[in-house]
């Protein structure tokens, strides 16, 4: 009975990480396009910073948003 209740507990939680991990990587992956895109958008982000860092910043963005959502969908986090 304990065992079930571990297992139940544990399905519950992987649940919501892999939830988390879906609305975290959807985020990241937005985000992202849009800092790569900052220009036909038509969005200033600042005038300092080079074009180029902001792309390759929204690159890094999306890379690390596609693994979260890779994450979600595997749920391996109890192994």
């Amino acid at each position: 009975m304990l065992e079930e209740y571990e297992k139940k507990k544990q399905k519950q939680a992987s649940s919501m990480r892999s939830w988390m991990d879906y609305a975290r990587g959807l985020l990241f992956t937005g985000l992202g396009v849009i800092l790569f895109f900052h220009d036909k958008l038509k969005i200033s982000i600042n005038e300092r910073i080079p074009s180029g860092a902001v792309r390759a910043l929204g690159v890094i963005f999306v890379l690390y948003g596609l693994w979260r959502i890779y994450r979600g969908y595997k749920k391996n986090y109890f192994q």
